[in-house]
């Protein structure tokens, strides 16, 4: 199956664009859902059609879906809502209906949508799975769940098998419910397992890409470079840039001059500034791109006779390299990112790398584990860290500010 993520800054015509996409790739005889995973739902809108929480057929080979954070935790990870409303309805002054919401942790509700990519991806029923993201910032919130739950999650479940048996006597008197039983323990165990597993789905470029939608406005292209970094931080594939709402040529009414005028330098500056990737564009129609004559039409301008489902391009998150000795160096991409912006950090068979408030930690290979990082460069839009072998003693002092003070 393949999976295509659209993502931006909101208002850029995200919604349109993976209607568009879903509409042409089940033309094409692709069996394609599109889902939206924004909690502002628009895509009903935009096929012109109703739909809900459940796939609904709309067309041959084309699906629709607007995931409900609610009903999929209801649905799938009842055993650990079950158990925080225990623990919440048990102390005295918590409602039972304040319970319920706040059983809602910290990162499920985007969990939730990672859940039914899994689902879709282990099932093989679809050809093509396009996905509707929420705005930017919800969209990294998404796709860095895997990365940033792993570290306490490890170190939490740990605490909780080897001390449960001690502590479980004690659980009831002092927080008013008994400590999660190992069935609940493997419930939250499976649901990071999922995680991982679609983290690895999402960043190999054979089964999916993101892409790009922005508009010719300069605030917007910023923001959109900004995505860009990030998403290569995290490892995932961007292989297209979508520019939507461009002022075509046949507008010639001199208000727009101006307007056209900045377009036209916009235009230009994307081209250089994302280099590699291919750049699509979309006029700015004479009206709302909504029903599925309007989305062909919309596809037409993108895609032409193209397969939407294709790579656009290739690309990689990071590699390593062998620097002709004893040594090798890991290479992330990371455009558009500020050297003062960057902090790296070593910790035994890890690598935390920062960019600015975002932070993923990448687990290093067997073969570097045993290396001292010898000195970190960012050059040409790259950061090159370089691993060479040391003494052991000095390694496991050095890690951290060695890995600092070369990032800068």
């Amino acid at each position: 199956m393949r999976i295509i993520v659209h993502t931006g800054k909101g208002g850029v015509g995200k919604t349109s664009i993976s209607a568009a996409t879903a509409l042409r790739c089940a033309e094409m005889g692709l069996r394609t859902i599109v889902i939206s995973t924004d909690t502002a739902h628009s895509l009903a809108d935009s096929l012109d059609v109703k739909i809900g929480p459940e796939p609904v057929l709309l067309a041959d080979n084309l699906w629709a879906q607007e995931v409900d954070a609610r009903y999929s935790m209801d649905k799938y990870w009842g055993r650990i809502q079950n158990y925080m409303l225990e623990v919440l309805s048990s102390r005295g002054g918590v409602q039972n209906i304040v319970a319920e919401e706040v059983t809602i942790l910290p990162g499920l509700e985007e969990g939730a949508h990672l859940l039914w990519i899994n689902k879709y991806a282990n099932e093989g029923e679809f050809d093509v799975l396009i996905v509707d993201a929420a705005p930017t910032a919800e969209t990294l919130r998404l796709l860095s769940l895997p990365d940033t739950s792993r570290w306490w999650f490890q170190r939490v479940m740990s605490l909780m098998r080897g001390a449960g048996k001690i502590l479980r006597p004690l659980s009831k008197p002092l927080i008013g419910a008994d400590l999660p039983d190992s069935d609940t323990l493997n419930s939250i165990d499976g649901l990071f397992n999922t995680l991982d597993k679609v983290r690895l789905l999402l960043s190999d470029p054979e089964n999916s890409s993101l892409r790009l939608v922005v508009n010719p406005e300069r605030m917007v292209i910023k923001e959109t470079q900004r995505t860009y970094t990030y998403l290569n931080l995290y490892g995932y594939a961007v292989d297209a840039v979508l520019v939507n709402r461009v002022i075509p040529p046949e507008v010639t009414d001199p208000y727009f001059d101006a307007w056209k005028q900045q377009q036209a330098e916009n235009l230009s500056f994307i081209s250089e500034a994302f280099g590699v990737l291919p750049v699509m564009k979309a006029p700015l129609f004479e009206q709302e791109m909504g029903g599925f004559d309007n989305l062909r039409r919309l596809a037409d301008a993108l895609y032409g006779e193209r397969n939407p489902a294709e790579m656009m391009t290739r690309g990689h998150s990071h590699q390593i390299e062998s620097d002709g000795q004893d040594g090798y160096y890991l290479i992330v991409p990371l455009p558009f990112a500020e050297k003062g912006d960057l902090d790296l950090y070593r910790s035994a068979d890890e690598l935390t790398l920062r960019v600015g408030p975002y932070r993923r930690n990448i687990v290093l290979p067997y073969a570097l584990w045993n290396l001292d990082i010898e000195n970190a460069r960012f050059e040409q839009s790259r950061l090159r860290i370089h691993f060479v072998r040391g003494s052991g003693a000095a390694r496991s002092d050095n890690h951290g500010a060695a890995a600092r003070t070369a990032s800068r």
